[in-house]
């Protein structure tokens, strides 16, 4: 008899983004005529740089010659790919063996497929708030105990909390843990860990043989030179964390889907030897993956070239003036406001005590504007919410508008 992983009854009623949409979908049939300002999801709206879309033609255009089609990929990502990404972290002073690359669907895939190389009795620290994928995964996976509704949180998982007394950046777990989650520039908060914030948690994880699984989704969009990119950066970071990284957000790739993932050779746990981890993560891949989309992979190579560099860091400008927007028109009103400098995202403090939803819904029904409530996050969020600069600059302009002239303060 088939029995269902009843770790799923364990999460947490209806995951963020549905619930969201769900209360998009009653307000605009209760309001038909009103127009909906979106600065929730962060989903990238503006089109892809002409130098990438002519790497991702000659892909398909490849594909309708015998001479130049090719089918199956290599598991771990092409490997001129690999170079090329090699030479991209280079760049920063940060060296690494192509087979310590691995090429994949995106950094949300890797985010929940990585805790599977790891013995389910690991106890895991989240950086709180954060991206809900990192929680969920690892309640599937059977780490963690029940939901608590009234505290939002999980039994059997540590939350390292992130708030505004600590600049949205924690401190380590004050106990052993084995797993680590960490995401800079943070979504949601938009926070970016210094070199010397970083630093205490690669001394952490080493002193206890724990790994820290960092998400670097965001990196391109640090304008700070002083601030780390990559958590390699780090002296010895190869040897207690993992790196997952995106083309979605920096070059426009939500839809396309390709990301990577590096597992360094020298990475090791408290019963594993250096290599072991990046081999588990090879068996992984090659077992359950097929490798991403050949023509996606093309089209990261067109954007790691040097013109293809230049013109998504200057969509990313772009976003970044959303975000300054943004917050300019939210200060004006008096809201306290965080982020939107080094990332994409502004972490803003609900007012006049309302709880992250119920401000969604006075944010929604007052001016039209759909934001994410901060408590989706986890239980640090509560009471903050976020809104997302991605979006076309006169839709931004309209949802800033509407905010200043309908939002009853």
């Amino acid at each position: 008899m088939a029995k269902i992983n009843t770790d799923y009854r364990k999460l947490s009623a209806g995951y963020l983004f549905p619930e969201i949409g769900r209360r998009i979908k009653e307000f605009q049939k209760e309001n038909p005529d009103l127009k909906v300002h979106r600065l929730g999801i962060g989903n990238t709206t503006e089109p892809l740089p002409p130098t990438v879309i002519d790497g991702l033609y000659r892909a398909v255009e490849n594909l309708s010659a015998v001479e130049t089609y090719t089918g199956y990929g290599d598991e771990q990502g092409d490997e001129d790919l690999r170079e090329a990404l090699a030479d991209y972290y280079g760049r920063r002073g940060v060296a690494l063996d192509i087979d310590e690359i691995f090429i994949s669907d995106g950094a949300k895939p890797d985010s929940s497929n990585i805790q599977s190389i790891f013995g389910t009795d690991n106890l895991v620290a989240f950086q709180d708030p954060a991206y809900p994928v990192y929680v969920d995964s690892n309640v599937i996976a059977g780490r963690s105990g029940s939901y608590d509704s009234e505290r939002g949180n999980y039994s059997g998982f540590i939350y390292m909390v992130c708030n505004s007394e600590n600049g949205f950046i924690p401190e380590p777990p004050d106990q052993k843990v084995d797993l680590l989650y960490l995401c800079s520039p943070n979504n949601p908060t938009g926070a970016v860990a210094t070199q010397e914030e970083l630093k205490k948690f690669v001394d952490y994880a080493r002193d206890n043989k724990a790994v820290i699984i960092f998400d670097a989704a965001y990196a391109e969009f640090i304008s700070n030179p002083d601030l780390p990119r990559s958590i390699y950066e780090v002296e010895g970071a190869k040897e207690c964390a993992i790196e997952i990284n995106s083309f979605s957000k920096f070059a426009g790739f939500t839809g396309v889907r390709l990301g990577w993932a590096i597992v360094p050779q020298a990475l090791t746990c408290e019963d594993s030897e250096p290599g072991e981890l990046q081999r588990c993560w090879l068996r992984r891949q090659t077992t359950f993956f097929n490798g991403a989309s050949n023509l996606a992979q093309r089209g990261g190579m067109a954007v790691l070239s040097e013109e293809g560099l230049k013109e998504c860091k200057a969509v990313i400008a772009y976003y970044m003036e959303n975000a300054g927007i943004i917050r300019d028109g939210l200060q004006k009103l008096g809201l306290t406001v965080y982020g939107g400098a080094n990332g994409p995202y502004l972490w803003l403090k609900a007012p006049g005590g309302l709880t992250s939803w119920q401000f969604f819904d006075k944010l929604l029904y007052e001016a039209g504007v759909v934001g994410t409530p901060g408590s989706g996050f986890g239980p640090s969020g509560e009471g903050y919410f976020r809104l997302s600069a991605f979006g076309h600059r006169e839709n931004i302009e309209e949802a800033v508008e509407s905010i200043r002239s309908n939002l009853k303060l």
